[in-house]
């Protein structure tokens, strides 16, 4: 019953960040499902892509129907990455779990100051072939080896390397997110990993309820305030991430 509690209210709150912020809330999936629901950090990498899916599915349709998805441009950064997300969906499984921890606390390190930071990325810029295959190539390799939906390594380079106006990079990183996170998922079927999906489906309900709630609280409460807050917690879960890998 306590797992399954800590599920539901570690769900709501990687929900809410996405809701509110469009990123940083899958980023706290992989910590939640390993210290607080006991999963090892394979099954928790292949976990949150599950989680990760099924979420931004749920805000892609909702920015669809919102018109803020650049189709042709999600298509194209998505390419990109499908191979890269593969071959790192296989090789994570064969990572000693002490290395996937310390990567993901990195990762952490970085998405934590970027939103302390709250910069918003300049548009105008020249769409580039070569930035968007390379920025494309590196976000689906993140995403296979971590299992991490990268919204808030998508959104700048959406708007850098292709363009992207700032009120579609949102939506249109979930396309790319989505796209990653399923091949990175098909490339782990072949490999034997534990998920509990008694403790997933509560997740993935309180994560999409929460992700509603988010966008209400990102319309009453300063995006800068928001980022702050979670940029936080994200420097305070890396440094947990690492200190129990090293000590």
């Amino acid at each position: 019953m306590t797992a399954l509690v800590l599920a539901l209210l570690a769900g709501a709150l990687v929900g809410l960040a996405l809701g509110s912020l469009g990123a940083g809330g899958s980023i706290l999936t992989v910590p939640a499902l390993i210290y607080l629901l006991g999963f090892s950090p394979a099954g928790a990498t292949t976990a949150s892509l599950i989680i990760v899916i099924v979420t931004s599915l749920t805000a892609l349709l909702a920015h669809a129907r919102a018109g803020t998805v650049c189709w042709r441009a999600g298509l194209l950064f998505s390419a990109a990455g499908l191979l890269p997300a593969a071959a790192a969906g296989l090789l994570s499984t064969q990572i000693p779990a002490a290395v996937l921890t310390l990567a993901f606390a990195s990762l952490a390190v970085l998405a934590g100051m970027r939103m302390l930071r709250h910069r918003t990325p300049s548009e105008g810029a020249t769409a580039s072939a070569p930035r968007a295959a390379g920025a494309g190539a590196a976000l689906g390799a993140v995403t296979g080896l971590l299992g991490v939906g990268g919204g808030f390594l998508a959104v700048p380079a959406l708007v850098a390397a292709l363009a992207v106006p700032m009120s579609a990079a949102v939506g249109t990183s979930l396309l790319v997110i989505i796209a990653n996170a399923l091949v990175a998922l098909v490339a782990r079927a072949t490999t034997e990993v534990s998920l509990d999906w008694t403790l997933i489906m509560p997740f993935i309900a309180t994560a999409v309820l929460g992700a509603w709630d988010g966008k209400r609280l990102a319309a009453k409460v300063q995006p800068a305030t928001l980022q702050r807050v979670f940029g936080t917690l994200l420097l305070a879960v890396a440094a947990v991430m690492a200190t129990g890998t090293l000590l």
